[in-house]
């Protein structure tokens, strides 16, 4: 077994090892762009739910977003024309005119608490929210006139919530 020292071999001295600067920048690229994307997904995944007199007040609850709101559809302000559904709903004595484009349908009428999804939009002076999901709540009376379809769903979800 031969123990002595290797040759050592000269390698080029002054001349920097080149660096795959292109690849770096498409990294970069990459990284930012999944980082735009993911926060863009992130803001508008989420909306915020707020009540009629919120509405263009508290943060959060204006045109920038998305959001829910709450409110009672207020008596004789209901309209269809063309296919478009607009409706006054109002909330600690103050509403905001909504235009949803289709009918709600279902139980939807004057008079009830309903949830709608859209944005809010400054139109002149006004605000006005437009919708594009509105959402029927109702309370212990449809419970009480509805004793069979709040049984057979609550049935029906005690079910699938066994099934695993």
């Amino acid at each position: 077994m031969d123990l002595s020292p290797r040759e050592v071999v000269p390698t080029a001295v002054g001349k920097p090892r080149k660096r795959p600067i292109a690849a770096f920048v498409v990294l970069a690229l990459v990284l930012a762009a999944g980082a735009v994307m993911v926060g863009k997904f992130l803001t508008s995944a989420v909306d915020y739910y707020c009540n009629v007199d919120e509405v263009g007040v508290r943060s959060g609850c204006n045109g920038e977003r998305r959001i829910r709101i709450q409110g009672v559809v207020k008596k004789d302000s209901l309209s269809r024309f063309d296919g478009t559904t607009t409706f006054v709903m109002e909330w600690n004595k103050k509403d905001v005119k909504v235009s949803y484009l289709g009918d709600p349908g279902g139980i939807f009428q004057e008079c009830i608490p309903v949830v709608v999804r859209g944005r809010a939009l400054a139109d002149g002076s006004a605000l006005v929210f437009e919708g594009d999901e509105v959402i029927v709540k109702h309370d212990n009376t449809y419970d009480a006139e509805n004793k069979d379809r709040m049984q057979q769903a609550n049935t029906e979800a005690a079910t699938c919530s066994q099934k695993g």
